[in-house]
């Protein structure tokens, strides 16, 4: 599913005029990449977390060349479920 597939969907069970519902969806999103780029987590309750993982610096490959290669350490975005909302994936998905 794409942005533009939530747009649609949000526009035909609400009935509210498509550029109202595109710009509250690229709001919703700005506001969370924001809120993420300064280190605040987002909670959203009854679905879940996006929060930051610390990755800790390691040693890689690179294959081709047959060398390692420093990784530094970095932090990555995540997401993380609600119980509810994993446990429905899990039963229905297969």
């Amino acid at each position: 599913m794409t942005k533009a597939d939530i747009i649609n969907q949000i526009v035909t069970q609400t009935g509210i005029e498509k550029p109202t519902v595109t710009a509250t969806v690229e709001a919703i999103m700005d506001t969370i990449k924001q809120s993420m780029v300064k280190g605040e987590n987002i909670n959203l309750r009854g679905f879940g977390t996006f929060h930051l993982k610390k990755r800790a610096e390691k040693l890689g490959r690179n294959i081709t060349k047959g060398t390692s290669v420093k990784i530094p350490a970095h932090v990555v975005p995540a997401f993380k479920p609600c119980k509810e909302f994993a446990d429905a994936v899990k039963t229905k998905v297969k």
